[in-house]
């Protein structure tokens, strides 16, 4: 099986996702940052995809890093280079016959470069309901699992129980 590996246009989901891109019109934009790596952490939790998150430090002189936070591989573009290439050339590198690259973007010249090299390309809003549809499965996966936990488990049977009941019954009725 081909290991999965999800690379995401970190602005470009910012820009695209109704609820960061309110956080950025408000001028929240490290919010919406920190709120996509939340909602990206907890969607590599259902999906069987490595997730790395590329962040455009094109403009912010001495930016540039990378590092591991919840379970994603966060990467700040060197100065002087554009994540969209970054995420070219890192498409390129990693997408083989022991890989699958998908690459999360809307930007269609970005698109097409990756989907040349053999990687598979996937909308913002692809991503988005992705991401939704796995929130409601854990839901209703949570959901069954404490209903089954809300029906009584008992070491008798019904016939039992019902015994049970009228004995109590019985010696309730004797005390009055």
């Amino acid at each position: 099986m081909k290991e999965k590996i999800l690379i995401v246009d970190a602005y470009n989901m910012i820009g695209n996702w109704p609820e960061l891109a309110r956080l950025k019109k408000s001028d929240r934009l490290e919010d919406a940052r920190d709120q996509l790596l939340l909602i990206l952490s907890d969607y590599h939790k259902q999906s069987d995809s490595k997730i790395i998150v590329v962040f455009d430090a094109m403009y912010v002189p001495g930016l540039s890093k990378r590092y591991k936070q919840y379970s994603l591989d966060v990467v700040w573009t060197d100065e002087g280079q554009t994540a969209d290439s970054y995420i070219e050339a890192l498409a390129g590198k990693l997408q083989s016959r022991l890989t699958q690259v998908t690459v999360a973007t809307s930007d269609q010249a970005e698109q097409w470069t990756v989907f040349s090299q053999g990687a598979l390309r996937k909308p913002a809003w692809e991503l988005y309901q992705d991401i939704k549809n796995a929130k409601k499965e854990v839901h209703a996966a949570t959901r069954m699992y404490q209903d089954q936990a809300l029906v009584r488990r008992s070491p008798f049977d019904d016939e039992q129980l019902k015994k049970l009941a009228d004995l109590r019954d019985h010696l309730s009725s004797k005390d009055n």
